[in-house]
C-alpha cells in the first residue's frame, strides 16, 4: 500500500533550485529503510532532588490564613542550598536536553528514534554525561552527612532527621542508564489467526507512520525555530538601533544542516535539498561578520527567508 505525502512547494530557490516534490513513500520499503538505518534509544535519570513536603508546617499556614485544607502546602529544601546537589540537578537537565538534541521523537513511552550515523558521536557524548552524573554524585555522597549535621540551623524547627536517608538509601536513589533497541519491523511470529495478524499488521504499519512522520516533523520544527529566530535578529540596518545576539544564532542553524544529513534516514530528497541549501547559505558566515556589516547581513537573511519559505507546510505554531 502506498501513501501520499504531500510537502509544500517553495518558489524561485536561488541557492538550489530544485523544488520539494511530492513523494510517494512505501510503507514497508520505509519500515525496512528505516529499521536498518536507525534504533530506538531510551535515557532514565533518576535523582534525589532533597524537597519534602511537611505536613505539619503545612496545616499551620492553613490554619493562620483559615484557608481550606489542601490549598497551602510547605516543602522544605533539605539541604537548603546545596551546591553538590544544584549542580547535579542542572546536569541532569543539560543531559536530558542533549539526549533529546541528538534523537528525534518516536513514542510516548520514552522512546526517541536515533539515526546510526549519529550513534558513535551520541555513544561519546552521552557516555561522558554518564561519567559526570556519578562523578558529582559520588562527591555529594561523600559530603552528605556533614550537610545533615550544617543545615539544621538552616530549617531550625522545620528539621525532622526522619527525613533524611541513610546513606545507602540515597546511594540507590541516583541512577542513569541508556538502553538502545531496533526499530520494530512488524515481522510477527505468533500463534494467531491469519486475520489477526493483518490487523496488527496493519495497526503497526499506520503507528509506524505516524511516529516516522512526527520524528522527522521534529528535525524540521527544529529548523524552523532557529532558522526564524536568525531572521528576526538580522533584520535591522546600520541606521537602526542593532539587535543583539549570540554567537549561537549562526552555530545553532550551522549544527542544524549536520543533523538534516545525519536524520535523513530514508533519503528524503527533500532534506538533502535543505541540508544544500543551508550550507551554501552559511558559508562564510560568521557572527561579527552578521555584526558589522550591513550588506552581508542583508544578504544572509534574504537566505534565511528563502529557506523558511522552503520548508515542509507543518503547524509551527503548536
Amino acid at each position: 500500500m502506498n501513501t501520499v505525502v504531500k510537502m509544500n512547494t517553495a518558489k524561485d530557490y536561488t541557492i538550489n533550485a530544485e523544488i520539494a516534490e511530492t513523494a510517494v513513500v512505501d510503507n514497508h520499503a520505509d519500515v525496512a529503510t528505516l529499521a536498518s538505518a536507525s534504533m530506538l534509544v531510551e535515557v532514565n535519570i533518576s535523582h534525589w532532588v532533597g524537597k519534602k513536603k511537611d505536613k505539619k508546617a503545612s496545616q499551620v499556614v492553613t490554619d493562620q490564613n483559615n484557608a481550606k485544607k489542601g490549598v497551602a502546602n510547605v516543602f522544605k529544601s533539605l539541604l537548603s542550598d546545596n551546591d553538590d546537589l544544584i549542580a547535579i540537578t542542572k546536569l541532569v537537565g543539560r543531559i536530558r536536553d542533549t539526549h533529546a538534541a541528538m534523537t528525534m521523537p518516536w513514542s510516548n513511552s520514552g522512546l526517541r528514534l536515533l539515526p546510526t550515523k549519529q550513534f558513535f558521536k551520541y555513544q561519546e557524548v552521552m557516555t561522558a554525561l554518564r561519567d559526570e552524573f556519578y562523578k558529582l554524585v559520588e562527591a555529594f555522597l561523600n559530603k552528605y552527612e556533614d550537610a545533615v549535621i550544617d543545615v539544621q540551623m538552616d530549617l531550625g524547627g522545620l528539621f525532622s532527621r526522619d527525613d533524611y536517608p541513610t546513606l545507602g538509601e540515597l546511594r540507590r536513589k541516583f541512577n542513569l542508564s541508556i538502553q538502545y533497541t531496533e526499530v520494530p519491523t512488524g515481522d510477527f511470529r505468533v500463534a494467531l489467526p491469519q486475520q489477526a495478524i493483518d490487523e496488527l499488521k496493519s495497526s503497526m504499519t499506520a503507528s509506524f507512520q505516524n511516529n516516522f512522520e512526527a520524528a522527522m516533523n521534529d528535525v524540521w520544527t527544529r529548523l524552523h525555530k532557529f532558522l526564524t529566530r536568525m531572521s528576526e535578529r538580522l533584520d535591522y540596518s546600520d541606521g537602526e538601533t542593532k539587535k543583539i545576539f549570540r554567537d549561537t544564532l549562526v552555530t545553532n542553524v550551522t549544527d542544524m544542516i549536520e543533523l538534516l544529513r545525519v536524520c535523513n534516514v530514508t533519503g528524503s530528497s527533500q532534506m538533502n535539498t535543505m541540508a544544500d541549501r543551508l550550507e551554501e547559505a552559511m558559508s562564510g558566515v560568521t557572527p561579527d561578520a552578521l555584526r558589522e556589516d550591513d550588506y552581508f547581513r542583508a544578504e544572509t537573511k534574504a537566505a534565511v527567508d528563502q529557506a523558511i519559505a522552503a520548508l515542509p507546510t507543518l503547524d509551527f505554531d503548536k
